[in-house]
């Protein structure tokens, strides 16, 4: 068995849970809806205050496919009743970040600004206090989405390794190389 597929999901009050015919699961919660298509050898059963998720065999498809489905399933149950926050900063002389509803202006150094359309599902917040790098920090229910739209705004700058320049994770660590003066 899978260690992770074979454990229930609890659902907190307030969290409903339906799977149609498609085998399409619907979770809806206080913060919102998603939905996740499921393969249709998998099963999801519903008990009182709780979700499992049941595979059919043991063949190595359907394992791998039990403990993925599990997962996405915890974190669309945590989405929908917590939500999910990241956060980036800005590390470099002159960086900004700056936002107009969900247009994301960003100055990296380059000749020009890159404006950054972010998906209408997140929330986009910028703040630049003196002294400090400037932060982004994206909220949503979408644990998958927030991942990929984060990675991308740190894709148009990564830190680079020997001044640690760059767009990170707020609590990233960047090993920093020695540069020309260490061969002396």
């Amino acid at each position: 068995m899978s260690r992770i597929g074979k454990q229930p999901v609890v659902l907190p009050k307030g969290v409903t849970v339906t799977v149609s015919a498609e085998n399409v699961m619907t979770i809806k919660g206080p913060k919102g809806e998603l939905k996740q298509s499921i393969d249709r050898d998998i099963k999801v059963e519903i008990k009182e205050g709780h979700l499992e998720i049941v595979r059919p065999t043991d063949q190595i498809r359907h394992r791998a496919l039990h403990g993925l489905y599990r997962a996405l399933a915890s974190n669309m149950v945590k989405g929908v009743t917590d939500g999910y926050k990241r956060q980036l900063e800005l590390i470099g002389v002159g960086f900004k970040a700056s936002n107009q509803g969900n247009l994301l202006d960003l100055a990296l150094g380059y000749s020009h600004n890159i404006i950054f359309e972010i998906p209408k599902e997140l929330k986009l917040q910028t703040e630049q206090n003196k002294g400090e790098n400037p932060k982004i920090t994206l909220e949503g229910t979408d644990k998958q989405l927030i991942g990929a739209v984060a990675a991308k705004i740190r894709s148009l700058r990564k830190p680079e390794p020997y001044k640690g320049k760059g767009v990170r994770y707020v609590g990233e660590v960047v090993r920093k190389k020695a540069g020309k003066a260490a061969g002396k």
